[in-house]
């Protein structure tokens, strides 16, 4: 399993021109660059000339890097088969940091390079602060975000929920910023319920006052019932007498 050296395949024209800009922007294989001794020439592409990625063998038995060959020509996918054993050859092959230039040292097989990217203190990594632009080195991402203009103001990591300034982080004390906190709560509460305490007596007088004013307005309607029943009973009096002293004169007429 090995890729055809470069005259093996003739790029057509069009490529051949752009030959150079595909080696350096849109090459689908691994920069030369990248591994500490120059890799075999088996594990070259013969169209972008750097190292298989992904490399696939096509029905003619020339092997390219999957990307570059489905750039080149037009190629059935179901034609091409990956190489996964020349894969797994060129993932052993050494390889140097992708900050070798910013003063990374170490260098591991291709197959772990990102893994080792994922923890390198020289990987360029963005200010988590809310407007800072700023990219450091992993490393450094801690002192940065300390002086960090844009981190004037952040929340405590630990979760106690003050908000502290670079100069209050470093003398911050999560246990006495939280008994602060409780006791002004406390503070707080007991206003609120001496307020509500307050309010409650009021309402409590409103009641009463509202219920001695029903009594004494049941009194009154209960006089005014009585006054007017002895006026109704005065008022039917008078035709009582009438009524007698009108029999007493027809009786008397009767006698006569």
């Amino acid at each position: 399993m090995s890729a055809p050296c470069c005259c093996e395949i003739q790029a057509p024209e069009p490529w051949a021109a752009m030959e150079q800009l595909s080696s350096q922007t849109m090459s689908g294989g691994y920069d030369l660059n990248l591994f500490t001794t120059p890799p075999d020439c088996n594990f070259l592409c013969s169209v972008c000339h750097g190292v298989l990625k992904r490399p696939v063998r096509l029905p003619c038995s020339h092997i390219f890097c999957q990307k570059c060959i489905l750039r080149w020509k037009e190629v059935k996918r179901r034609k091409m088969v990956h190489v996964n054993q020349l894969r797994k050859t060129i993932g052993r092959l050494e390889v140097k940091c992708k900050n070798a230039e910013a003063g990374c040292l170490v260098t591991c097989p291709l197959a772990h390079r990102k893994g080792h990217q994922d923890t390198c203190p020289f990987e360029l990594q963005a200010c988590p602060n809310e407007g800072c632009n700023a990219r450091v080195p992993r490393g450094s991402l801690a002192e940065h975000r300390q002086h960090c203009q844009r981190g004037a103001r952040q929340r405590c990591p630990l979760g106690c929920g003050a908000i502290l300034g670079p100069a209050e982080r470093a003398r911050h004390n999560c246990y006495r910023e939280l008994r602060e906190a409780w006791g002004e709560r406390q503070a707080r509460s007991r206003g609120l319920l001496r307020s509500l305490l307050r309010r409650v007596r009021r309402v409590h007088r409103t009641t009463d006052l509202l219920r001695r004013q029903l009594a004494q307005l049941g009194n009154f309607l209960d006089e005014d019932d009585a006054v007017l029943l002895r006026a109704g009973q005065e008022a039917e009096a008078p035709s009582d007498s009438s009524v007698v002293a009108g029999a007493w004169g027809a009786h008397s007429q009767d006698v006569l």
